[in-house]
């Protein structure tokens, strides 16, 4: 049996910058190392874990200086639970880097010609910032290495949390989770502690066995609260009793929802939410407008910054009244209804069928009458019949996944012609690939960076594109 080649450990070595992804970056000659929890200025040794022709990953064994750049970790379990990363970096170097990240994806992959690039818009709130948050049950305990090192005991394997990066059953504890209100981790905290106390079984994943499999968080900036419990199978008398004990201890909740899920997987957009107390969606607001959310409706998960992003789309389209707005990729249509009011007519369309009965009606709860939806595959509802059919529009909104707009859509956007497309993504690298596709016809105008998601190296942005 041919014996695995020993990687090398690269001693004291300074981390010099880091890559769009996230990483950190070393150079050692003209190989590129990289790895993560480490900021630049900081001298270490890595030991490699990975070796191919132009670079090489590792993790940091030992740190022998630190960055006059590196700030404390606030967040306990800061390295292990695998979020919030850049903790340890200054929030002002954090959206440099962002900056930077959609500078080189547009230049280098869009190669396009761009206007200069706004300052990124940051976050005023660097933490309690998300409005929601899914925490799984697990029978299998993740112990950290100070944990095990210290030689005690763990009776308790049961842990309900987030789980661990590449494992597939593992579940990291967590006590204080710093990315929604409080109110979540005295739910989840409160959660555990009933199930312990009555030896409600946490899931087994591996085995796909017992009681408690995930519960879902969303809170609202209205205040108001939804929790989603998760079982894996129905027992009515533990489930009653828990969703009692949790109403009475939080009558602050608004919507108390549960589902019973024996798929092998954790998705719950194919099942059955029932509703326990309350009702059944909780109310965002924005700008005066209010959007139902559901317990599978999406909404930008942190809201206060969804506003500003929001205001710069609605400012690019600029929009006098008289308009034909296409909003695509319209989830449950929030801009969409951001920009009705100014528009003369707004079209959306959205994959989810959920979704789009959750815009309609929010169309019809904020009185705006000069909308339509429309749910289906967007590169096959969008095309020329349709345009043909409902007009061309003036002006088209975009709002894709990560992995950016089918080349159908973008044909069919330039066969379209509108006078101005305004791109919002959360991936400058599909961004620029589209923004070169687009380059026939169109000119970028203008670019605004915005971070939705402190200490992490997400960034969207927004792009306005103007017909040549």
């Amino acid at each position: 049996m041919r014996k695995k080649k020993q990687l090398p450990l690269i001693e004291k070595i300074e981390i010099t910058d880091i890559a769009n992804e996230g990483k950190a970056i070393a150079k050692l000659d003209n190989m590129v190392i990289f790895t993560q929890y480490v900021v630049p200025g900081d001298v270490v040794d890595i030991q490699i874990t990975r070796k191919k022709n132009s670079y090489m990953e590792g993790k940091v064994v030992k740190i022998h200086s630190f960055s006059s750049k590196r700030e404390l970790p606030f967040c306990s379990h800061y390295g292990v639970c695998g979020g919030c990363k850049w903790q340890i970096l200054p929030y002002a170097e954090q959206i440099s880097h962002k900056q930077k990240q959609v500078f080189n994806n547009l230049t280098r992959i869009g190669k396009v010609d761009l206007p200069e690039i706004a300052p990124i818009l940051g976050s005023e709130k660097m933490v309690f910032y998300r409005n929601k948050l899914e925490f799984t049950f697990s029978n299998k305990r993740w112990l950290t290495e100070e944990q095990i090192k210290s030689g005690e005991s763990f009776d308790n394997m049961n842990a309900l949390g987030f789980h661990i990066p590449g494992m597939f059953d593992k579940v990291l504890d967590i006590d204080r989770c710093f990315l929604q209100e409080e109110i979540s981790n005295e739910i989840r905290n409160a959660i555990r502690l009933y199930a312990l106390e009555h030896n409600l079984p946490f899931f087994d994943l591996r085995n796909q066995e017992g009681l408690l499999r995930n519960i879902i968080i969303r809170t609202a900036s209205t205040g108001e609260i939804m929790l989603i419990v998760v079982f894996y199978k129905e027992n009515e008398k533990e489930r009653e009793a828990l969703l009692n004990h949790i109403a009475d201890r939080f009558p602050q909740i608004t919507s108390l929802i549960y589902i019973i899920n024996g798929k092998c997987n954790d998705t719950i957009t194919d099942q059955e939410t029932i509703l326990f107390k309350g009702r059944e969606f909780i109310f965002e607001e924005m700008e005066g407008l209010k959007f139902k959310i559901g317990p599978k409706s999406f909404y930008q998960t942190n809201s206060q910054q969804a506003y500003e992003l929001y205001k710069i789309a609605r400012n690019f389209a600029a929009l006098t009244g008289d308009e034909l707005v296409y909003d695509l990729y319209t989830g449950t249509g929030t801009i969409a209804c951001f920009v009705a009011k100014q528009a003369k007519k707004v079209i959306g369309i959205e994959y989810v069928p959920e979704a789009i009965e959750d815009a309609k009606v929010n169309a019809i709860n904020n009185d705006l009458n000069n909308t339509l939806f429309f749910a289906g595959d967007m590169k096959n509802i969008l095309n020329q019949e349709f345009i043909n059919q409902h007009g061309r529009p003036d002006v088209i909104i975009t709002d894709p996944p990560r992995d950016g707009m089918h080349a159908d859509v973008v044909e069919t956007i330039l066969f379209a012609e509108p006078q101005r497309i305004v791109y919002v993504s959360c991936n400058p690298a599909t961004q620029a690939r589209d923004l070169n596709l687009l380059d026939g016809k169109y000119k970028v105008t203008a670019v605004q960076p915005v971070d939705m998601f402190p200490h992490t190296h997400h960034v969207e942005n927004v792009v306005l594109l103007e017909r040549k």
